[in-house]
């Protein structure tokens, strides 16, 4: 038997795609470990800061208020989260302004309650609200893809949730309030920022890396004992 014919060709590409697979993840987690630095160093500055009349020119970060009318019983999109390790759906509704429309995510439900705010197209009643100005998340390759017809949605961004609210000229950042929209339903939780914001990137990172590493090394010694042999 031949040199060429007793190398192991199914098992060299099966281990390539796997290291493949493993140097992707930990390449993502690296990226996520930079973003991730880079929102806590942002809600550090933020603690404290007072609310400001919002303006189409206010930054990310920034705390602001709005007065919007018909607030509470406006139209909302569910986009899902996890908050504080429970499921549940963010509300998100559209804020109509003299320059366009800003999306406020009024809070987090969860799965565990069924029951929504009502929604009255026609109501007008002002509503003030304050919260933290935040731009959309990436998307990733894990995002499952959002559900427009059920107005469900798995992505913060702004294009497609302001398309199903048919919010016109968008602002490019999300509303996080951190007052209620509606005080007298309990369930809605006004919920900006988590109170804790863990940063374990760094350590998933070295798993996966490690995990390459790993199988690279099993490949070689494999190779050489069969050289050996």
């Amino acid at each position: 038997m031949t040199q060429t014919s007793r190398f192991p060709i199914g098992l060299t590409i099966a281990t390539a795609i796997s290291l493949a697979i493993l140097c992707t993840l930990g390449g993502w987690q690296m990226q996520r470990l930079a973003w991730k630095q880079d929102l806590l160093t942002r809600i550090a500055a933020l603690q404290g800061a007072p609310a400001t009349p919002w303006m189409p020119s206010s930054a990310e970060f920034t705390r602001v208020s709005l007065t919007c009318p018909g607030l509470a019983k406006a139209p909302f999109v569910e986009l899902y989260a996890i908050r504080e390790g429970k499921a549940g759906s963010r509300i998100i509704s559209a804020c109509k302004t003299p320059q366009g429309s800003v999306l406020v995510d009024r809070g987090f439900v969860p799965d565990t309650i069924s029951a929504r705010p009502p929604v009255d197209a026609a109501d007008r009643t002002p509503v003030a609200v304050a919260g933290v100005l935040r731009g959309g998340d990436p998307r990733s390759f894990i995002t499952p893809p959002d559900r427009p017809a059920e107005r469900q949605f798995f992505a913060r961004e702004v294009g497609p949730i302001a398309a199903a609210l048919g919010a016109a000229n968008p602002a490019p950042m999300f509303l996080m309030a951190e007052t209620s929209s509606n005080p007298e339903w309990a369930a809605l939780e006004p919920a900006p920022l988590p109170a804790e914001i863990t940063n374990r990137h760094l350590e998933y990172a070295l798993t996966w890396f490690g995990l390459a590493a790993t199988l690279a090394c099993v490949y070689a010694a494999m190779l050489w004992r069969r050289r050996r042999d």
